[in-house]
């Protein structure tokens, strides 16, 4: 006996009129058409859309036939009925068509195919099994307790930071977090933020929707220069000391000692997003910059890269003077994250598996750095990685951007995804600091997101594209 396993599927159809074999099939034929049922939407069992419809199954039944024979419908006795294509259509164009997906060198994606399922499930259920009741209510807004506590331990072990659970604060994601701190310190009466002149877009465009005007501070081989922000008018900087996102220079320890000062002095906040220091593998370890000063730095980190982005993890530590600024905005912002989730990430870290799954990217990190170290050797010796051996992605160096859009042009027509520097660089704006060095050129190259079976294939057409540069 088959079970059909589309008896509970649900159908949307306009119908004007009667309800006659023609009729429902001109119907059908048109969801397809337009594209309210893409390729490979399953449909109702013929029995169920009769019943719907009031009418008999043979008459379903034989609107299936009619459109399968036309090939607008698939059947499979036994399997259900989908649909195909729109007959004479380019298939590829079809929404919901799959397409070959392009060898992903990017800067700041990792793998999700390697995420550690059999651990986490492990956690999880023993979140569902062994909490108590009062777990499942609503979550504390700045935090579940073991979670706050398991982090607290976790970056004064691996990062140096100085933390205690009353200052982590858990959030969705690094996003989430930026937007709170934003929102603190434009209520707080912050108009501007300072952002390295490299960075993300999109955290740039998080602290212009909490009301910061976004003023890029230079950056080059010590990292962000903090020499200027006395006369910039910020209220805040965010930066990524350990590892610059995307040049991958640290920050000088001149340069660290500089910006500590500046906020002290001026009563302003470092933001200090630690996105992949846990991946350094030159055996010198760079240590949180909140150390320093764990008064005015905030210190900042994600599950994303050692776990995977949809695990929906953040953290700040807080300075004591920012926390009930920072749990008010919490509080108003319609939401926290998932109790559940936080409740297994907290078991999974104090089983060291947290631990487990950074040591085994780093290493894979590493192999691949070193890979495109080689090629580049080979077949581009001129040219060298520039930064740290550390993180998730490098900047190869180029003679300037004319050449870096030419190999992204040829990296694109090779089905390699890679962007140049100029992707994210920040607009200058007016009273910005002052910088005289020439615009370098590279492309950042992310080799955390393809899977170990298409690695080689990547950095191999990178690195050819490169060489015709």
């Amino acid at each position: 006996m088959v079970t059909d396993a589309a008896t509970g599927l649900d159908l949307y159809l306009p119908l004007h009129g009667g309800r006659s074999v023609r009729e429902i099939e001109a119907g059908l034929r048109a969801l397809v058409a337009d594209g309210r049922l893409p390729v490979g939407t399953r449909l109702p069992a013929s029995r169920v859309l009769a019943s719907d419809l009031g009418v008999a199954r043979n008459t379903v039944g034989e609107v299936y036939a009619r459109l399968a024979a036309e090939g607008w419908l698939q059947t499979r006795v036994g399997a259900g009925t989908w649909v195909a294509a729109v007959p004479g259509s380019d298939p590829s164009r079809a929404p919901g068509a799959q397409h070959p997906a392009p060898l992903d060198l990017r800067g700041g994606l990792v793998d999700a195919s390697d995420f550690p399922h059999a651990a986490w499930s492990t956690h999880v259920r023993r979140a569902l099994a062994e909490s108590p009741s009062a777990a499942f209510g609503y979550p504390d807004p700045i935090g579940v307790p073991a979670l706050r506590g398991s982090l607290a331990s976790y970056v004064a072990r691996t990062r140096g930071a100085v933390a205690d659970p009353g200052a982590v604060m858990i959030g969705s994601g690094f996003g989430d977090l930026l937007a709170l701190l934003a929102r603190t310190l434009r209520a707080r009466g912050a108009r501007r933020m300072a952002v390295e002149e490299y960075g993300h877009e999109r955290h740039r465009r998080i602290i212009e929707a909490a009301g910061l005007e976004v003023v890029p501070v230079h950056v080059d081989d010590e990292g962000a220069d903090a020499s200027h922000l006395a006369r910039l008018d910020v209220g805040g900087i965010l930066l990524t000391p350990a590892h610059q996102f995307p040049t991958g220079v640290p920050l000088s320890a001149a340069r660290r000692r500089a910006v500590v000062e500046w906020a002290r002095s001026c009563g302003g906040v470092v933001l200090e997003d630690d996105y992949d220091g846990e991946f350094r593998y030159d055996r010198r370890s760079v240590g949180a910059l909140q150390a320093l000063a764990p008064d005015v730095v905030v210190y900042l980190g994600s599950a994303s890269k050692a776990l995977a982005p949809s695990v929906g993890l953040a953290w700040g530590v807080i300075p004591a003077a920012l926390r009930d600024d920072v749990s008010r905005q919490r509080e108003v912002s319609g939401g926290t994250p998932s109790g559940l989730h936080q409740h297994a990430l907290a078991r999974f870290i104090d089983a060291f598996e947290y631990d487990r799954a950074v040591r085994r990217r780093r290493a894979r990190f590493r192999t691949r750095r070193e890979l495109l170290g080689a090629l580049l050797a080979e077949r581009a010796p001129q040219l060298h990685i520039e930064g740290l051996s550390a993180g998730l992605q490098c900047l190869v160096g180029l003679p300037d951007e004319s050449v870096e859009a030419r190999v992204v042009a040829r990296a694109s027509e090779r089905g390699v995804a890679v962007d140049g520097l100029a992707a994210f660089r920040a607009a200058r704006s007016r009273g910005g600091a002052p910088t005289a060095r020439p615009t370098p050129a590279g492309v950042v190259v992310g080799y955390g997101a393809l899977p170990p079976s298409r690695v080689e294939t990547g950095l191999d057409a990178l690195v050819a594209a490169i060489a015709e540069g």
